[in-house]
């Protein structure tokens, strides 16, 4: 979306930059402007206009100076009385746009855009400014906006890879690699066409593409996406070793997920490799396992045992060690036997596991104070 402003933003320039004026003067203006110095050259022009000019030129060149100052409220304030004077002004438009844009009233900036499109019907630029309005790629508006953009300029990529997005997550994987494949076409050489167009491949069935592509993608650096869809690719293709070659470079990059290693055990199981296929199948259920269950499972148990649902809470304490010890659990688990179910015995047991399990000292001053003192009357009345 930037890009396409500034380029606005050039064709202003040029129209402004010459624009005459009884007192202002172009030589100093255009210094000005070449050294980047846009706020002084809004402000000299407001002192060479009066606050009541109906001077379109003037205006847009205020206007344009403090938009490229940074200063929105001001540039928004004269463009706004440009607007008054030319409704239809293409570029007036497109600056009231992408001011309001950058002010967060994204409904302003629809209203501009739209009104661009009633003068402008074949005009690319308001429709992929249009469809970054609505950033949903479920959006449907979103899809109507790339859908034209991508029709009236096919080989433009960022339009491309948004519409070729949205045909994804529709499923629709054969229009989004087509999308992809003609703006390849116009740049074989946009490395980040090619990163898009992968997974789709990919899940085209495009093996030998996607390993092609992949390798030479690869010379660029490594990417984990690309790295994980050259991988699989030889996974389908029932190259295993090389398989494996590449999903080890991805945990070299710290960068595997559950799936990755799934794949990693099913081509070390292709392999008769069981040992290792046993390693990675443990790594896949650890990886598919949120380090934080056990917490959550002590909060369950938490919630039943001060309901007195005293079995409930018993069964999610003793759930929560199935995927990890924690002094939490433990602790718990004391308390419940001890408080609530009166056994000492599995009570004494638990408040022993809770001090193995080095709590942290600082922390848990109080717990491990208490713990330690019903120990010693556990043990007495033993």
């Amino acid at each position: 979306m930037k890009n396409i402003f500034y380029s606005l933003l050039l064709m202003v320039f040029s129209q402004q930059c010459y624009a005459q004026s009884s007192t202002a003067d172009q030589q100093k203006l255009l210094d000005l402007y070449q050294n980047q110095k846009y706020a002084e050259a809004a402000q000299y022009l407001k002192n060479s206009y009066t606050d009541q000019t109906n001077d379109q030129k003037a205006l847009n060149q205020i206007a344009y100076c403090f938009l490229m100052a940074g200063n929105n409220v001001e540039a928004e304030k004269y463009y706004s009385k440009a607007y008054q004077l030319q409704p239809q002004n293409l570029s007036v438009l497109f600056s009231l746009g992408n001011i309001s844009t950058r002010r967060g009233n994204q409904q302003l900036a629809k209203k501009y855009y739209g009104e661009i499109v009633k003068i402008d019907s074949n005009n690319f630029n308001v429709y992929k400014l249009l469809a970054n309005l609505y950033p949903s790629v479920k959006d449907s508006l979103r899809f109507v906006y790339l859908l034209k953009a991508n029709q009236l300029n096919p080989n433009e990529a960022d339009v491309a890879i948004d519409l070729a997005e949205v045909h994804g997550v529709s499923q629709e994987y054969e229009k989004a690699y087509h999308v992809l494949d003609v703006a390849i076409k116009a740049d074989s050489e946009n490395l980040v066409l090619q990163r898009a167009k992968l997974p789709l491949a990919n899940q085209l069935k495009k093996y030998q593409e996607v390993i092609t592509t992949g390798e030479i993608l690869l010379k660029d650096g490594d990417d984990a996406a690309v790295i994980r869809d050259v991988a699989k690719a030889y996974y389908y293709t029932k190259k295993y070793d090389q398989a494996i070659k590449y999903f080890s470079r991805i945990e070299k990059l710290l960068m595997q997920n559950e799936n990755t290693l799934y794949f990693t055990s099913l081509s070390y199981r292709y392999l008769k490799n069981y040992k290792m296929a046993a390693i990675y199948a443990n790594k896949t259920i650890e990886e598919a396992i949120s380090p934080n269950t056990a917490s959550y499972y002590a909060l369950l148990g938490l919630s039943y045992e001060e309901n007195n649902q005293f079995k409930l809470a018993h069964a999610a304490y003793k759930k929560g060690l199935q995927f990890k010890a924690t002094p939490t659990l433990y602790y718990r688990l004391a308390i419940l036997y001890d408080t609530k179910l009166k056994q000492p015995k599995p009570a004494l047991n638990y408040y022993k596991l809770y001090l193995g399990s080095k709590p942290n000292a600082e922390d848990d001053e109080a717990e491990i104070k208490f713990t330690k003192d019903r120990i010693a009357q556990l043990l007495l009345t033993d």
